[in-house]
């Protein structure tokens, strides 16, 4: 049985890892040049897309490449988190979810990606206080998603990236059921 705990900060403090994935450590590098271009190529979105989800791939797929730098430059050159988000999700296919990991790829310090397991946690610890199920993200969700982790990652002095995918797998290890059941509002996550 797992330990249940008192609180996220709880959680975190006692499973946080700094370990990368080898999928996503690869991901990371081969797009670390496009902030400094300013821009990312249909094969890197199309990459990072088909990552998170390759349900909407024939969608990733009518996204022209001069549709797909214009938007990156957008995304790369606004400070605004809110139009980052809107830039994004105006490409075919591309939900919160994906966007999330477009931005988390190509900078994981300041991001982390918008997932059902995650948001089930920051639900049973009152972070949020909607979608127990963490399905259906829009523009707000991540932007409340985004402040959560941020202030995680700035208490524990890791990057977004390390506290979203803490919380990720240690869902992942005391998940009890099916991820996307939502017949019931009870979502137990305690084996």
């Amino acid at each position: 049985m797992s330990k249940e705990y008192k609180n996220l900060n709880e959680l975190i403090k006692n499973n946080l890892s700094a370990s990368e994935t080898e999928e996503a450590i690869q991901l990371i590098k081969d797009l670390s040049d496009v902030k400094r271009k300013k821009l990312l190529t249909k094969d890197q979105f199309y990459t990072v897309a088909m990552w998170k989800t390759p349900r909407p791939k024939n969608h990733y797929l009518n996204n022209s490449e001069e549709v797909i730098k214009k938007v990156s430059q957008k995304v790369i050159t606004t400070k605004s988190e809110e139009e980052k988000m809107q830039y994004l999700t105006s490409l075919k296919g591309v939900s919160v979810a994906v966007a999330s990991s477009l931005l988390t790829i190509t900078d994981p310090k300041n991001y982390g990606i918008i997932d059902i397991r995650v948001w089930q946690l920051l639900y049973k610890y009152g972070e949020v206080k909607t979608k127990p199920g963490g399905q259906g993200f829009n523009l707000k969700d991540w932007l409340t998603y985004l402040t959560i982790l941020r202030k995680y990652s700035v208490q524990f002095n890791v990057n977004v990236r390390d506290i979203e995918r803490t919380l990720f797998f240690y869902h992942k290890k005391i998940q009890v059921g099916k991820l996307y059941d939502l017949k019931t509002k009870k979502h137990n996550l305690f084996k």
